[in-house]
């Protein structure tokens, strides 16, 4: 564990807590949400989340070779966590919001 410095230590830890936070309310407020398909973002952060723990684990047996296929898990996951973040973004372009308030009236 010596390999990377306490406040290193603090980022990736605080990281990994936040974007599974930020998972676990967006999967709350979805249904309150105003956009259609804000669970399919909430689902598409998971292999960053997979990603980053990998990265942590890895470190935290002091970058053991024994444990280099956490590497290749981790650029892996990066990869496909960006591609699926990058997909639902782009579908949320062409979708119209969700509002359950009616219409407002034009004068």
């Amino acid at each position: 564990m010596h390999e990377l410095s306490l406040g290193t230590w603090w980022i990736h830890w605080a990281s990994v807590v936040e974007w599974l936070a930020a998972i676990v309310l967006i999967q709350r407020r979805a249904p309150g949400l105003r956009f259609a398909g804000v669970s399919l973002f909430s689902l598409a952060m998971v292999p960053a989340l997979i990603s980053a723990m990998a990265a942590c684990t890895w470190h935290l047996y002091d970058n053991a070779e024994s444990l280099r296929w956490l590497v290749t898990l981790q650029a892996f996951t990066t990869l496909i966590g960006n591609g699926c973040l990058a997909f639902v973004a782009a579908s949320w372009r062409g979708t119209p919001s969700v509002s359950t308030e009616s219409s407002v009236e034009e004068h």
